[in-house]
């Protein structure tokens, strides 16, 4: 059995927001419902560089978002629109899932999973839990502890990315509660202590990070931010972030992207009191997850360079995204992006939507689709 909350946001208001957006799914006006069920997703038609193979991990885990491993190898996939939390076991090693445990449901959009210590931490939109000594407990999992709830309930831009840096604190974002707009106490990433302590602001002006992870060897914070909407097209990119200290500020709402000034916010404010992208990743196309390459299993070329899943458009007249890119990265300069895994995306129509990359122990790299409800994994065989 798994535990079944109620959490602190889920008020009548948000209930109507879960029903307001099944309904948006259902009429095909937001990006539409898993299709996991649908048969046999077509892997033959993704495309990789010579070398690497995809193959599927399982296609039991609807809405599959953020990922993490445990310390015996659980994977840990956290939900949107779902509401649970998924462990996956590979008892065998084939590389494919043998059962999967839902062990939590019923929450405020669980979208970020972290672990550390025998313990999973999972972000709702205003809280953060924790499940102790989760990997010997799937059949039974422990009631969670409530790490913090102090976080705001707002569903924009609420669902949250988390993850343990190299220094023992957790951190956690606050997206922008808009399209655009200037509200203290948002479009930050904040970070605390494992028991939920000294929580404190980190970096501001993030619009709307869903995925970010440390540089190798100088444990320096990276991430993704997605831009603002309605300026058109093909402005302004989502960026590629480097916080080498605490305290940076990013230019949102004032600023997007290297020098463009918000319409509205702008006013009064220069793009170069601000910090500037590492890279521009382009307009709409919803970078989400990325991982720094630390496995051994890729070509050594592919050694520290970045991968990013794109989730894809939902408001450009021609779509784009859906799929992963890897960018080469130079000490902390971005010197190109290429597309790594594509198809994704067919005649306008998307039968996946990428949104977590995570490296395997084995240093294979795991990718999650909420749309087709998987699992994916690469690897390489010449």
């Amino acid at each position: 059995m798994c535990w079944v909350p109620r959490s602190p946001s889920d008020t009548r208001a948000a209930r109507a927001h879960r029903a307001l957006r099944r309904w948006a799914l259902a009429l095909g006006l937001v990006a539409s419902l898993p299709t996991w069920a649908a048969g046999p997703l077509p892997l033959d038609s993704l495309h990789l560089p010579p070398g690497f193979h995809i193959s599927l991990v399982t296609d039991q885990v609807p809405d599959a978002r953020s990922m993490t491993f445990g310390a015996r190898g659980t994977l840990f996939v956290g939900t949107r629109e779902a509401g649970k939390v998924y462990a996956l076991v590979d008892r065998d090693g084939d590389g494919r899932t043998d059962r999967v445990y839902t062990i939590l449901k019923g929450l405020d959009m669980p979208n970020g999973v972290a672990f550390r210590n025998g313990a999973l931490y999972v972000a709702e939109v205003s809280r953060v839990l924790r499940l102790d000594h989760i990997e010997s407990r799937l059949d039974d999992p422990p009631a969670p502890v409530v790490v913090r709830d102090d976080f705001p309930g707002e569903h924009h831009h609420g669902w949250k990315f988390i993850a343990f840096g190299p220094h023992g604190w957790l951190y956690v974002p606050v997206g922008a509660p808009c399209n655009v707009c200037d509200r203290p106490g948002y479009g930050a990433i904040y970070r605390m202590r494992p028991n939920g302590s000294r929580k404190e602001v980190f970096a501001r002006g993030v619009r709307n990070t869903v995925g970010f992870d440390w540089q190798p060897d100088t444990d320096i914070l990276w991430f993704t931010d997605n831009g603002r909407d309605m300026l058109g097209d093909d402005r302004p990119p989502d960026e590629l972030n480097r916080a080498p200290r605490a305290g940076l500020h990013f230019g949102f709402p004032y600023c997007h992207g290297r020098d463009i000034s918000d319409p509205r916010y702008g006013k009064g404010h220069q793009c170069a009191d601000y910090t500037p992208p590492v890279a521009d990743l382009g307009a709409h196309v919803a970078a989400l997850g990325m991982r720094f390459y630390t496995g051994s299993a890729f070509p050594a070329p592919y050694r520290g360079r970045i991968f990013i899943a794109e989730h894809g458009s939902w408001n450009r007249s021609t779509k784009v995204g859906y799929r992963v890119v890897v960018a080469n990265v130079d000490g902390n300069q971005v010197t190109d992006i290429k597309p790594f895994v594509t198809g994704w995306l067919k005649g306008g129509r998307a039968w996946g939507r990428p949104v977590d990359v995570q490296v395997a122990p084995n240093g294979d790299l795991l990718v999650s689709d909420d749309r087709a409800g998987a699992i994916y994994r690469i690897h390489y065989a010449p």
